[in-house]
């Protein structure tokens, strides 16, 4: 075999980090893509197909449940076809959802094309960083897949994007031809769906011209492909000595890479001892990654913005910094994971979003001193699971005086939080759909939502005024420094938790285990990230926003401490040097317990 010139393996190692990219972007778009088609769906559907608030919020939570799914299905999947099969399934199902969506004519399809598109995400997010383990070089690894993340954060941003300018297109229609509205709310959401599907055909194509991965393709006995693998993206000597620690590696945990192993013999427990810590550190990871509320944080932050003192505009600008500020410091990332390694970014991300979440709770525990309790004044006041208030009754409860009042109220399981100021009034009627904050921000509240959210049981129960606080607004300084602190919590996010997660997804764990378990893994980040979702609006309407704000502190303070005292630095090392680490460590503690076990039996030398 000829050996690739050195530029040919830097434009392969591009190559992979360019499809990699786009899967990224794919998993994005397939999250936040129904956010800026919600609106448009909503008055079709109700109007052409008479469908229900509960058949629209399946439709949204159809991508969760088929992601949860897949997610657990895509280790084994990716083990039974390879890793680059598994993607090109991904892609492909996505690819096919979006023309059973665009041309849906009933609920069924819209249905089983949402589902298809949870489906595809779940493979995504599973597959990709496991192949990009797997097939790139360790001095290159982190970069690959803090790539993953940043086109994963750009996919979000680019569906939010695409909704904003066919929300313009609607918009203009309504202006000049009211009697064409109708039909172009049709088409808007049909569009929107349209526009995302050149990601998954790149995705496709991108797919078909990558190499499987090479650790793959030897645990099955194919030694010359997994070799031919290696050296399209390494020298032959570099390629030679991975294949080596590679099988044995693969002899020192019992795996059997001969021409008959077709999966069953790669496979290990995930609770076997030497197994236990990498998987269970991975899975402390992924929960800690949710638990420091940074996608509540992205999809509430208008409110947050508006209840801190940002007005109107203003808070909708801040939102906008912030999703810009995740993108820009993610790019940061990209180029610092290799360099400076993911123990050290993770640390410094925490120890920022330690201290921003602070400030940013101690600033809204400021702002409620002193504020008056308004429920008993205003529960008496709804009618007909109503209240409404104009802007000069709210003045007169005020004493006249400039007033900021923030109210939280629900229907049954549904909790709405609001701020309102001077010259605006109150309307509280039951929900007859699912709103978001912004344009921007509707992408990520689309993560948030109850996975199956009885829209019903919301419009006919009665309402219920959890918390009404009334006092003076806060300044305009005050709300500067809350953006600012917002801003520093994901900027630090972005720089550490945000990239090291896939990271530690894909690298801890060992070749024996990695597929079955990043499935098992990604699954547990998904609960507690809809567990973190349904907890957050009750909180905030019973307590406010400062103690959710502590709590997140108090969870990325365990972040830090398992990221300072567990985890090893995984820079430049290869999959199976960090695998033998954790090796090292098992059979300690096991001496540790034999030597033990032995001098209480009194079998001590």
């Amino acid at each position: 075999m000829r050996p690739y010139p050195p530029e040919k393996h830097a434009s392969q190692t591009r190559y992979l980090l360019a499809v990699a990219g786009l899967g990224g972007l794919l998993y994005g778009i397939d999250v936040g893509i129904i956010a800026g088609a919600l609106p448009y769906l909503e008055s079709s559907a109700a109007q052409l197909w008479k469908l229900s608030a509960q058949q629209l919020g399946l439709v949204v939570a159809a991508v969760l449940l088929g992601s949860v799914l897949s997610s657990l299905a895509a280790g084994a999947l990716a083990d039974t076809i390879g890793r680059k099969a598994g993607m090109l399934v991904a892609g492909l199902l996505f690819s096919a959802s979006i023309p059973m969506i665009a041309l849906a004519a009933g609920y069924v399809p819209l249905l089983l094309g949402r589902l298809l598109q949870g489906v595809s995400g779940g493979l995504v997010g599973v597959i990709v960083p496991l192949y990009l383990a797997e097939s790139l070089p360790a001095a290159v690894r982190g970069r690959g897949t803090a790539l993953f993340q940043l086109l994963l954060t750009i996919g979000l941003v680019a569906a939010a994007l695409i909704g904003l300018i066919v929300s313009q297109q609607v918009e203009t229609v309504a202006q000049t031809n009211p009697a064409g509205l109708p039909a172009m709310q049709d088409a808007a959401w049909r569009r929107i769906f349209w526009l995302s599907l050149a990601p998954g055909l790149l995705f496709c194509a991108g797919v078909l011209g990558l190499s499987e991965s090479p650790r793959w393709l030897l645990a099955r006995g194919r030694r010359e492909q997994a070799l031919a693998a290696l050296r399209r993206t390494r020298t032959h000597a570099d390629a030679d000595a991975e294949l080596a620690a590679i099988g044995a590696a693969a002899g020192s945990t019992g795996t059997k890479a001969t021409a008959g192993n077709h999966g069953a013999a790669d496979q290990g427990s995930l609770m076997q001892r030497r197994f236990v810590l990498p998987f269970l550190l991975a899975c402390l990871i992924l929960a800690c990654n949710q638990a420091t509320g940074m996608n509540s944080v992205l999809a509430y932050s208008v409110n947050i913005l508006e209840q801190g003192g940002l007005a109107g505009s203003q808070a909708n600008w801040g939102d906008v910094a912030l999703k810009l500020a995740n993108a820009l410091v993610t790019v940061a990332a990209v180029v610092l994971v290799d360099r400076k390694g993911r123990r050290f970014l993770l640390m410094l991300g925490c120890g920022g979003i330690i201290a921003s979440l602070c400030a940013a709770g101690a600033l809204f525990l400021a702002m409620d001193h002193g504020k008056a309790d308004l429920r008993a004044t205003l529960a008496p006041l709804a009618k007909n699971q109503a209240l409404t208030l104009d802007a000069p009754a709210l003045r007169a409860l005020a004493g006249n005086d400039a007033y900021q009042l923030e109210i939280a109220y629900s229907y049954g399981p549904l909790t709405q939080v609001r701020t309102l100021r001077p010259g605006q009034a109150l309307s509280i009627a039951p929900p007859s759909g699912i709103e978001g904050d912004s344009a921007l921000g509707a992408a990520f509240r689309a993560l948030h939502l109850n996975p199956f959210p009885d829209m019903r049981l919301a419009q006919g129960a009665p309402l219920v005024i959890e918390r009404a606080r009334l006092g003076p607004p806060p300044t305009p300084a005050q709300g500067w420094l809350l953006l600012a602190c917002l801003l520093a919590f994901v900027s630090s996010f972005a720089v550490g938790p945000g990239v090291c997660v896939w990271l530690a997804l894909s690298e801890l764990m060992p070749n024996r285990i990695r597929s079955n378990g990043m499935s098992v893994a990604l699954l547990l980040n998904q609960l507690v990230s809809t567990s973190i979702a349904a907890v957050f609006l009750p909180t905030v309407g019973q307590h406010g926003y400062a103690p959710m704000f502590f709590a997140w502190a108090g969870c990325t303070v365990v972040y830090f401490l398992a990221a300072a005292i567990l985890l090893p630095e995984t820079r430049g090392k290869t999959l199976e040097e960090i695998g033998r680490y954790f090796e090292g460590r098992a059979d300690k503690k096991g001496a540790r317990t034999e030597h033990v076990a032995n001098y209480t039996t009194g079998d001590a030398s």
